[in-house]
């Protein structure tokens, strides 16, 4: 498994070395995550869960990525060029306030860009109809 997850714990990494990250808090970040984990079939790759203030999900994608991609608001993109730094838990053990919503896997060892994307702009677009 990737050498930047910790032991045991959780440990703060820089975005964009190991991976790039999206952003994405409250209600918005429930929803992505639930639209990505049940189109992959559970197999989205590693999405991390903050439980305290804004209640974010960070989605890691592979480095160098999230930068290709204009995010609607609500969603940022954290890459090397800044100075944005992501809590990643041991897969195992007390973690709080973070934890795995979606664990990284040999197979799907970063969750995939163009798919997060795609979902982001769906449920962007489902919540505009919706308040429409």
């Amino acid at each position: 498994m990737h050498a930047w997850i910790p032991a045991s714990g959780h440990v703060l990494r820089h975005a964009g070395i190991h991976f790039d990250a999206v952003r994405i808090s409250g209600i918005f970040g429930e929803q992505v995550a639930y639209e990505i984990m049940q189109f992959t079939d559970f197999q989205a790759g590693p999405i991390v869960r903050s439980r305290i203030g804004m209640r974010s999900m960070y989605f890691l994608v592979p480095p160098g990525t999230a930068s290709a991609y204009r995010w609607p608001a609500g969603a940022d993109a954290l890459v090397r060029k800044g100075s944005d730094f992501v809590g990643v838990p041991a897969l195992h053990g007390h973690t709080y306030p973070l934890d795995w919503r979606s664990r990284p896997t040999v197979d799907d060892p970063f969750v995939e860009t163009k798919l997060l994307f795609e979902l982001v702009r769906k449920v962007v677009e489902d919540s505009i109809f919706a308040v429409r």
